[in-house]
């Protein structure tokens, strides 16, 4: 048996990746959220084309990322994540420039590949494999970071907007993207990882072995609930909110409070004992999800306290991505983590795709948006049983 290196300290490598997630997530996913109602002025296309067109890219982020996550696993992630910093910025060029709306949803299905290769799948494959046992506080400083992403680039987005097109907003955010995350991917990344000591004490899981087990499937419907439950609810507060009486405005600001209690989720999981079972964590979340859902379906006001269970349900969803992105690390070691995670998040990642429909298809079908999320809180539930087993 080989002695075992400890883990590198966090500091300036840490620094450039969390950096580049500020910037990725802010252009190639939160830009078009925010341009989404100028886009559809401006081209006369349905806003819920434009939202469908960017889930398509979602839908390619998560099938691409079982690829991605094997190619981090063999050969590192300096040329994977650089290379994923260029074919972005191709896939914006693309959105901008669409003549029709065509070429608009080929540009964001061109983006979601470059998703799958700098996003949060494979910078959590990057921390696993650098950090060993230190991943939890880099993940967790990770996405506070990611977190920031809606909070620097909305307000970029929208003053650009206002003082030019969207077109030659997105063209400029193309560029944004290749002239900052270019670099600091390749100069901060490994080219190659340092070959993981081999210990006769560790077992190796591959792929292979890890799905054929009922541990990874109850894992996965625990996460899949989860994800389900919680997106379906907290991306339709305002609707929620306004059913209850409250104004547009003030829901909208609720909403935003629900995005800072994401970090302060993501603070409290680090508080979360190293020594607790795998279970633990995904079971805690899934049981906070099923009071503070079923308080947001069930409590008709006032204002001011269910803007306050907004943000404990923001928290509860800020932990939740952090269970998720150190479950296969917790559960199968480092080792092969990209391989088995980009199987494990790909259904949950569909389940991002489409998260802002899940709501309203749901509100519909039961009549009110409280009654959706009922809804929620029973496949909270469901996420609280199966995690059990997980």
């Amino acid at each position: 048996m080989t002695a075992v290196q400890a883990p590198p300290r966090l500091g300036g490598r840490l620094a450039a990746l969390s950096v580049g997630q500020v910037i990725s997530w802010g252009i190639l996913f939160y830009a078009l959220i925010v341009a989404s109602p100028a886009i559809a002025d401006d081209t006369g296309w349905p806003v819920a084309f434009v939202t469908l067109s960017f889930s398509s890219g979602l839908v390619v982020s998560a099938l691409a990322g079982v690829f991605v996550g094997r190619w981090l696993d063999a050969s590192g992630p300096r040329l994977i994540m650089t290379l994923g910093s260029i074919v972005g910025p191709i896939g914006i060029v693309a959105v901008a420039l669409a003549p029709n709306p065509v070429v608009f949803t080929v540009g964001w299905v061109i983006a979601g590949i470059a998703q799958s290769a700098v996003l949060y799948q494979a910078a959590f494959t990057v921390i696993a494999r650098r950090y060993g046992a230190r991943r939890r506080g880099a993940m967790t400083i990770l996405t506070l970071a990611g977190g920031l992403a809606s909070t620097v680039f909305a307000p970029i987005v929208a003053g650009l907007l206002t003082i030019t097109d969207w077109r030659s907003t997105f063209l400029l955010l193309a560029g944004v993207l290749l002239i900052t995350t270019v670099p600091l991917h390749w100069l901060s990344l490994e080219r190659t990882w340092t070959p993981i000591p081999h210990d006769d004490s560790v077992e190796v899981h591959t792929v292979s072995a890890v799905v054929r087990t009922r541990r990874f499937w109850m894992l996965e419907l625990s996460m899949l609930t989860l994800a389900a439950a919680l997106f379906s609810v907290t991306l339709a507060l305002i609707p929620l909110f306004t059913e209850k009486g409250m104004s547009y405005e003030l829901a909208a600001w609720a909403l935003g409070l629900l995005g800072a209690g994401q970090v302060i989720g993501r603070l409290l999981y680090v508080a979360i004992p190293h020594t607790a079972a795998p279970w633990i964590p995904l079971a805690a979340t899934a049981a906070l999800s099923t009071v503070f859902l079923a308080l947001l379906a069930l409590v008709p006001g006032p204002p001011w306290l269910l803007i306050s269970i907004g943000i404990a349900a923001g928290a509860v969803r800020g932990a939740q991505t952090l269970v998720q992105g150190s479950a296969v690390a917790d559960r199968w070691g480092a080792r092969n983590y990209g391989a088995i995670n980009g199987v494990f998040a790909a259904p949950i990642t569909l389940i991002g795709a489409f998260g802002p429909a899940i709501g309203p298809l749901l509100a519909v079908a039961t009549g009110s948006y409280s009654a959706m999320a009922l809804i929620a809180v029973a496949l909270a539930a469901l996420s609280l049983a199966f995690a059990r087993f997980s």
